[in-house]
């Protein structure tokens, strides 16, 4: 026999070991809220100076850049949607005690 053959012989058959892992990462789903629903409320029912159409445009924007994936720039518009919400309910609700108030007097 060969030289080469008889060190096979000896060492016998490669051995191939690989080890096939498999990591997961499971990121969770940030649930970001748009307050679409509260800005079309404010904008058909409490529309103080316009402020619930401004508020339903920046949770439709708030709302589009939640479906591209832009989580930063969803919670922005959402967070000002929020503000102009408040601030609008806030606004009609005082304005509605203040012609109660008014109308009381008289």
């Amino acid at each position: 026999m060969p030289k080469e053959q008889q060190e096979v012989v000896v060492l016998g058959s490669p051995h191939i070991s690989t080890s096939a892992t498999a990591t997961t990462i499971n990121m969770p789903e940030i649930s970001t809220p748009d307050h679409v629903v509260w800005s079309l409320f404010n904008t058909l029912f409490m529309n103080f100076c316009c402020l619930g159409f401004v508020a339903y445009a920046y949770s439709v924007k708030s709302r589009d850049r939640k479906m591209v994936g832009d989580t930063t720039g969803a919670q922005a518009f959402a967070s000002t949607a929020k503000c102009l919400n408040i601030s609008s309910l806030f606004f009609t609700i005082l304005t509605a005690i203040v012609v109660i108030v008014v109308c009381a007097i008289r």
